[in-house]
């Protein structure tokens, strides 16, 4: 696993939100010869629109576009907004799967994970985004899941919980071991 790189994303933009936690407790335990970098700029990307998507293409955007193409694979973290996907990780979504066919991301392998309020843990936005990020190119790790109901975290950091921590230090393994 020597030198793997993983793009991590958080579908929310609260400094303190759960899933913000459940991406910094994967970053903190990152296997040995893997490094998850954070992207923690999605607030900065303007909505995607084909006619600014040009040479000129905000800097926020180009920066997340070299972070995943420098990536061997992707670590998505997203509460569940209504229903499903926060706009601002859809709206990276779509930053990323252009030019159309060959975006950043195209057949590396991709998890989603994360944790929502309600007794599914956000198990909608998880389907929905994994949906989003294999039509965008991404090869998408259907098995690996893991939807935490937040209530279940007793308002502890997700680090608290000895089988999130283990369920999520198990599927960064698992995901950098798709690395080929």
């Amino acid at each position: 696993m020597a030198g793997i790189k993983v793009l991590v994303l958080v579908g929310s933009l609260r400094a303190a939100s759960i899933n913000r936690q459940i991406a910094e407790l994967a970053v903190g335990q990152a296997p040995d010869g893997v490094e998850l970098r954070l992207f923690d700029r999605l607030g900065e990307l303007p909505f995607y629109n084909e006619d600014i998507d040009t040479a000129d293409v905000a800097e926020s955007v180009v920066a997340l576009r070299a972070l995943a193409a420098e990536a061997d694979a992707a670590l998505v973290v997203t509460p569940e907004y209504n229903g499903s996907i926060p706009g601002v990780l859809k709206n990276a979504i779509d930053w990323l799967s252009r030019p159309f066919g060959s975006g950043a991301l195209k057949d590396k392998p991709l998890a989603v994970v994360g944790a929502a309020h309600g007794q599914y843990g956000g198990v909608w936005a998880h389907d929905e985004t994994r949906k989003s990020f294999g039509i965008a190119g991404a090869r998408v790790v259907e098995d690996l899941a893991l939807s935490v109901p937040s209530a279940t975290l007793e308002g502890k950091h997700p680090r608290e919980n000895v089988e999130v921590a283990e369920a999520l230090r198990d599927i960064v393994g698992k995901l950098t071991a798709e690395v080929g």
